[in-house]
């Protein structure tokens, strides 16, 4: 799945992409664009491009929707954590999911990129690895957005958004960097421009919803390479950005998990 990503490109390119949009921001404003990385387990606020009250907004949102459902608070917020993505899969066939309560409430995440980790056999730590697309440097993935009521620090009324975004089965490439775990082999749903601009269109349908999630975007439209760390405390030696690449000694080539070496240790 798809816990940590980065928007460190201008946020003018979303704007130039949708001329209609308007800019409901409050924190990340062109004074502060650049965000490295943000992971979704504190589930932060992250800038969101969806149709709210009858026109199209760019505004934050809470990364992993808040399951209302569930009463109490701890189970809460453990299901929470999970809720960072929702499954193509599951949308379409389990009719019993909170995604089909709100799949019509469709958005754009922009992003610069996102990170995953890969596994090599043998190997202590997985390796990082930052993934963008090759064409691009803002694109936008798809996602559902909730609306839950709330009360703000003076006990008033407000609207809180929460957001999910999309996941499907991964192509021949990225699979092998999303090699372990629970969710191993899955991407993003990576879209073309114009598949973007159609998924906040008022004429989108649920069949135009399966076409979507059915599109799969090939390998040989993304690059790749590793990076120092994700969620590492630690900075980097040479003091470049998080998504800078990072050179690790004996790794074998993508689809090689069974290194001649043991890891060089980073730390």
């Amino acid at each position: 799945m798809c816990y940590d990503i980065s928007l460190h490109s201008n946020i003018e390119l979303t704007k130039q992409a949708f001329p209609q949009l308007r800019d409901r921001r409050t924190q990340f404003t062109d004074a502060n664009p650049g965000i490295e990385h943000v992971t979704s387990f504190g589930f932060p606020e992250y800038p969101v491009l969806a149709n709210i009250d009858g026109e199209l907004v760019l505004t934050e949102m809470e990364w992993s929707v808040n399951p209302i459902y569930e009463k109490d608070e701890k189970q809460r917020l453990i299901r929470r954590r999970k809720m960072a993505n929702a499954t193509t899969e599951k949308v379409l066939e389990d009719k019993r999911s909170f995604w089909q309560r709100i799949k019509n409430n469709r958005c754009l995440i922009p992003m610069s990129g996102n990170y995953e980790h890969r596994e090599i056999e043998g190997w202590k730590n997985r390796v990082p690895y930052y993934i963008w697309m090759a064409d691009r440097e803002t694109y936008h993935l798809p996602g559902f957005y909730h609306v839950e009521d709330a009360t703000d620090a003076d006990g008033l009324p407000i609207k809180k958004y929460s957001f999910a975004l999309l996941t499907r089965p991964a192509n021949e490439v990225l699979k092998l960097i999303h090699n372990s775990g629970e969710f191993k082999h899955r991407m993003p749903l990576y879209l073309t421009p114009e598949i973007e601009e159609f998924w906040l269109s008022n004429q989108f349908t649920n069949d135009d919803m399966r076409a979507v999630f059915e599109y799969m975007m090939p390998g040989e439209n993304f690059n790749f390479q590793t990076v120092y760390s994700v969620r590492g405390r630690t900075p980097r030696p040479d003091g470049k950005h998080k998504y800078d690449l990072w050179t690790y000694d004996n790794l074998p080539p993508l689809g090689e998990d069974k290194p001649q070496e043991p890891q060089a240790t980073l730390f």
